[in-house]
């Protein structure tokens, strides 16, 4: 299974391309949005998509209506990975199409949770 991890930080980027790998995907990534659909582009195949909500050129709220709007990504699984932790904006993202919403800080552990609750990881 492909995964894309859509965050400007490089740092973040790898730590969840490191996670993902350790369950068995393998992985993409851009830094956001815009590079983000045009990966999706490339690898339609894609299964999951983990998005931080501040990026620069297209965050992940607009990526979220984006691939909403989209409907050749009605499978993709897409789950926010951010510090956004206020209730409006997590209501904003499930709204837009996130199936799973991680505030970070985050463990290994709640990644995987996700997964599981998504039927990604067993």
């Amino acid at each position: 299974m492909k995964a894309l991890v859509v965050d400007d930080s490089r740092a973040m980027r790898m730590i969840l391309t490191q996670m993902l790998k350790e369950c068995g995907f393998d992985v993409l990534e851009a830094k956001h949005g815009k590079e983000a659909l045009v990966c999706l582009e490339s690898h339609p195949d894609t299964s999951l998509a983990l998005i931080d909500w501040n990026m620069p050129e297209m965050n992940g709220l607009e990526l979220l209506e984006a691939l909403k709007a989209d409907g050749r990504y009605g499978s993709l699984r897409r789950m926010m990975v951010t510090t956004e932790s206020e209730m409006s904006n997590i209501s904003k993202a499930m709204d837009a199409g996130a199936s799973e919403y991680v505030i970070k800080p985050f463990t290994v552990g709640t990644i995987q949770d996700k997964l599981r609750v998504l039927g990604l990881l067993s």
